[in-house]
């Protein structure tokens, strides 16, 4: 699974924090990485230093499955790590979502043709 790390330019991005971006997200999809070819993770300050306000930091994550259209989420924060862990757990449950339909079309279509 490749993570890719996109910031704005309101958003210090060095190598350091990206590490810990990249490190975050392997960690929370690690159980989907067999299906995941690449996950591209974006952050951006939607007001930047203009004004003040709470969650105006936002992350959009955008993973990939082999064979699928890409799933996209994405979380407003006070914070970067907010943002990030806000879209992740979003990221997570759609994942567990979407795979478990997939998994449920076989079952599914046996029962119909028992009726």
């Amino acid at each position: 699974m490749q993570i890719q790390v996109n910031t704005d330019r309101n958003i210090d991005g060095h190598e350091a924090f990206a590490e810990h971006v990249s490190s975050s997200v392997t960690h929370a999809l690690s159980r989907f990485s067999a299906q995941l070819t690449r996950v591209e993770v974006h952050l951006s300050d939607e007001n930047s230093n203009k004004k003040g306000g709470n969650d105006d930091l936002r992350c959009m994550i955008e993973a990939r499955l082999a064979g699928r259209d890409p799933i996209a989420v994405s979380d407003h924060g006070a914070n970067r790590q907010q943002a990030l862990t806000g879209a992740t757990d979003k990221l997570v449950r759609a994942l567990d979502s979407t795979l478990g339909r997939l998994r449920d079309v076989p079952r599914r279509a046996e029962l119909s043709s028992e009726d």
